[in-house]
C-alpha cells in the first residue's frame, strides 16, 4: 500500500511587521488517488465521500465539485505539457473529522513511475476560496521551487511577497519548508514535518486519541493567532476580489 499517516508538527515564525511564533502537533494523510475506495471497504471508521469518524471528500480539493481527483490533475498536466505519462498520484491533506475539515495546504504528488514529475500545492483560506500553484519537477532529489505570491490568505500579509518551498519526497519522514520572503528578507517560515506511520484502523483510532477533533483545533487555532496578531498591532488588509477557484503554472 502507498497511502500511509504522517504524524508530526506544524510550525509558523513571523518575522514582520510582527514577530509572532505557534506550533501544534497534527498528522496528516498521503492518499494515493487509486487506494482511497479500497481503504473505504477496508477500514470501518473511514469512508470516502460519506460520513465517518475519518473521511475523505473529493469535493473538498481539485475543481471542487466531486468529480475525480486524477482526471483533474491529469488534465491539469497536459494542459501545461508537464508530462504525459503521470502513473501515480498522490495527496497530501488532513482528512475530514466527523464531517469537518479545514486544508490551509494540501500538496499532489504526480509520478512517473517511481520519480516525481510534478507538485500541485492546493492553497486554500478561511473565506472558502483556493489557488492551486503547480510546478514541473526537474530535479527528483532536490525540490527548490519560487514563485510570486498571487493569493489572500492572511489579512496580516502583504501580496507583493513570494513563495520559497523546499520539499523531500515523502518516504519515511515528511519534511516540508516554505519562506515568504519580501525583497531580500524574510517575512514568514512555515514548517511541517513527521514520521510515517501504517494507514490502519489501529493508527486512526491512536491518532483520533492522540490527536482530538484535530481539524477544529486547526480552524480555531487560526482565528486565535489572528486575533493575537491584532491586538499585537498588525494591520489588517481586505482582499480586493474573490477568487473561489483558481490555478497557475509556475515556471522556475
Amino acid at each position: 500500500m502507498n497511502s500511509c499517516i504522517y504524524n508530526g508538527v506544524i510550525k509558523h515564525q513571523r518575522f514582520k511587521p510582527i514577530k509572532h511564533s505557534l506550533n501544534y502537533k497534527t498528522f496528516s494523510l498521503l492518499l494515493d488517488l487509486e487506494e482511497i475506495e479500497s481503504l473505504d471497504k477496508k477500514i470501518s471508521i473511514f469512508s470516502l465521500n460519506k460520513f465517518n469518524i475519518f473521511s475523505f471528500y473529493n469535493l473538498d480539493h481539485g475543481a471542487r465539485d466531486g468529480s475525480s481527483l486524477k482526471d483533474w490533475v491529469l488534465k491539469n498536466i497536459k494542459k501545461f505539457n508537464i508530462n504525459n505519462n503521470i502513473t501515480k498520484i498522490k495527496l497530501l491533506c488532513y482528512p475530514r473529522i466527523f464531517g469537518y475539515v479545514f486544508n490551509p495546504l494540501s500538496i499532489f504528488y504526480c509520478y512517473e513511475n517511481n520519480d516525481l514529475r510534478a507538485i500541485f500545492y492546493e492553497v486554500k483560506n478561511t473565506f472558502n476560496e483556493q489557488h492551486t500553484y503547480i510546478f514541473k519537477i526537474k530535479d527528483n532529489e532536490k525540490i527548490v521551487q519560487k514563485c510570486k505570491k498571487k493569493f489572500y490568505v492572511s489579512p496580516f500579509m502583504d501580496m507583493e511577497t513570494y513563495y520559497n518551498f523546499k520539499l523531500l519526497n515523502p518516504t519515511d519522514t515528511l519534511s516540508i519548508f516554505i519562506k515568504q520572503t519580501d525583497g531580500n528578507e524574510t517575512v514568514l517560515t512555515a514548517t511541517q514535518t513527521g514520521d510515517k506511520k501504517e494507514f490502519s484502523l489501529k493508527q486512526l483510532i491512536i491518532n483520533f486519541f492522540k490527536y482530538p477533533l484535530m481539524t477544529i483545533k486547526i480552524i480555531s487555532s487560526i482565528h486565535y493567532e489572528a486575533f493575537f496578531l491584532w491586538k499585537k498591532g498588525a494591520v489588517y488588509r481586505k482582499r480586493e476580489k474573490k477568487i473561489l477557484n483558481n490555478l497557475s503554472y509556475e515556471e522556475y
